[in-house]
């Protein structure tokens, strides 16, 4: 079993309890708009961890992270992008991949918005998990704890970190 913290959009702001809500996580995943190479830094150095750049990264987090991730993590085939949209609107530049070959796990953030949804139609899930920083117009900045056991995705939390 893997135990995944999953942050996004924390536009130069890393909360510290990030640390606390994600010391049992044996991986990071950020789903982009870091902010600064400096959060990069400090999640690499806290635990393995995985990174998209997002649309407010510059070249610095652009040359440290890609623009997407597909990898497999235990049984589960995992798509990670900032930009990605949502079941039935996904973003234009994944849409053909995703119709083609869908994950079974497909994560972005951007929105600010906390979504769960599943896709009966692709048969995957979909994750944002909001947004950790302080700057956009969400009003509670948020995370995700999950673990992948085999090819189970279980136990998804959300966290809250509070009012923006």
């Amino acid at each position: 079993m893997t135990k995944i913290g999953l942050i996004s959009d924390t536009h130069g702001f890393l909360d510290d309890a990030v640390f606390k809500y994600f010391d049992q996580c044996d991986e990071i995943w950020h789903a982009g708009d870091f902010g600064s190479l400096a959060i990069v830094d400090a999640l690499t150095v806290f635990k393995p961890f995985r990174g998209v750049w997002g649309n407010i990264d510059g070249k610095d987090i652009r040359l440290a992270c890609p623009e997407h991730q597909r990898f497999a993590c235990e049984g589960v085939d995992v798509w990670m992008t900032h930009i990605g949209g949502y079941p039935g609107r996904y973003a234009i530049q994944v849409k053909p991949e995703i119709d083609r070959n869908p994950p079974k796990l497909f994560i972005c953030g951007h929105s600010h918005i906390l979504k769960v949804q599943f896709d009966p139609k692709l048969a995957l899930l979909h994750l944002n998990p909001g947004a950790a920083g302080k700057q956009g117009w969400h009003k509670v900045r948020t995370l995700m704890r999950f673990d992948i056991n085999g090819d189970k995705i279980e136990n998804l939390e959300v966290i809250e970190l509070g009012n923006r």
